[in-house]
């Protein structure tokens, strides 16, 4: 069974840390005070506008002593990484989850911060949050011109939803290449990179009879393809109970061409297995980015008008 960590109340504190890649205290801005209007208090670690030279927010060590420190402190409730990057795998063996076994709280972030996605599902059968970071804020947080009052997008606001416990359903167009279909599972996956990588060690997912869901930015359309393959051979796609693909973006493409766009060549692998698959969910390094409840049971509803995913 997978533990569900305690939802937020009115009054309790997020701490914001960075364990990967550097991020300015000014990006995180808007981030913190939409926080503080949801009436959460916010602990801001070091990490984050930290004097850090290099593209780390800081040594292996600094990064990992205070996202430790979060963990590990009883005020702080849900711990919410402010950027991805690179850096989580540097240090993911060397966190001490012993008392936050006993004690759970909400482990908030996507890209890099799969790593930490994957870890804690497959050893402490805990669920976290795959859900938008702090920079997501400054284009999801705006002000209506009319009213002057402060507006939060949907998907940011699938964020505060998680955190106080509300049960999500999002929906999404049909797309050609979706196979129908009805899937019940526990959620799981991530950035299709940092999943990739994860194979044969400690944090690698399961994931028969799960729903898996994958995204990915920046990538050659030739690495696809070969992650995805990657995934295919080492039976990771074999007997899922259905399968989301969520935005490919920034995708490149070399002087010869790959001569198939990304969906294409996600499609022409996974074309042969009978899961429901759903193409261009809303999960995304872009702004569409629901917050989704990994480790968590859903319903995935592929229809000819609609696809639906819900909790």
């Amino acid at each position: 069974m997978i533990k569900t960590p305690p939802y937020l109340k009115p009054g309790d504190t997020i701490g914001l840390t960075c364990p990967a890649g550097y991020m300015s205290f000014e990006k995180a801005a808007t981030c913190i005070s939409t926080l503080q209007h949801w009436g959460y208090k916010v602990k801001v670690g070091k990490m984050l506008g930290s004097e850090s030279k290099t593209y780390f927010s800081g040594t292996d060590n600094e990064r990992l002593a205070e996202f430790q420190r979060f963990l590990y402190d009883d005020e702080v409730k849900a711990i919410l990484c402010a950027r991805g990057g690179y850096g989580t795998t540097r240090i993911i063996d060397r966190i001490n989850f012993k008392k936050f076994k006993k004690k759970p709280k909400w482990i908030i972030g996507y890209s890099d911060i799969t790593v930490l996605h994957a870890h804690i599902y497959v050893n402490y059968k805990t669920a976290t949050l795959h859900a938008p970071m702090a920079g997501a804020f400054n284009e999801g947080v705006v002000k209506d011109e009319h009213s002057g009052k402060v507006v939060e997008d949907q998907y940011i606001l699938s964020l505060k939803n998680a955190l106080e416990g509300k049960k999500g359903r999002f929906s999404c167009l049909p797309h050609d290449f979706n196979k129908k279909g009805e899937a019940v599972g526990e959620l799981i996956g991530g950035n299709l990179s940092l999943l990739v990588h994860l194979l044969g060690t400690v944090s690698d997912f399961k994931t028969k009879g799960r729903i898996l869901f994958l995204e990915e930015i920046g990538e050659q359309l030739y690495n696809t393809d070969r992650m995805l393959n990657q995934l295919k051979r080492s039976g990771k796609l074999d007997k899922l109970a259905g399968l989301i693909i969520g935005g490919f973006t920034d995708t490149k493409d070399t002087d010869r061409p790959f001569g198939k766009t990304v969906y294409e060549l996600i499609n022409d692998v996974i074309k042969d297995y009978d899961y429901p698959v759903c193409f261009g969910f809303p999960v995304s390094h872009s702004k569409e980015n629901y917050a989704l409840k990994v480790g968590v049971g859903y319903k995935l509803k592929v229809g000819k008008v609609k696809v639906t995913l819900e909790e």
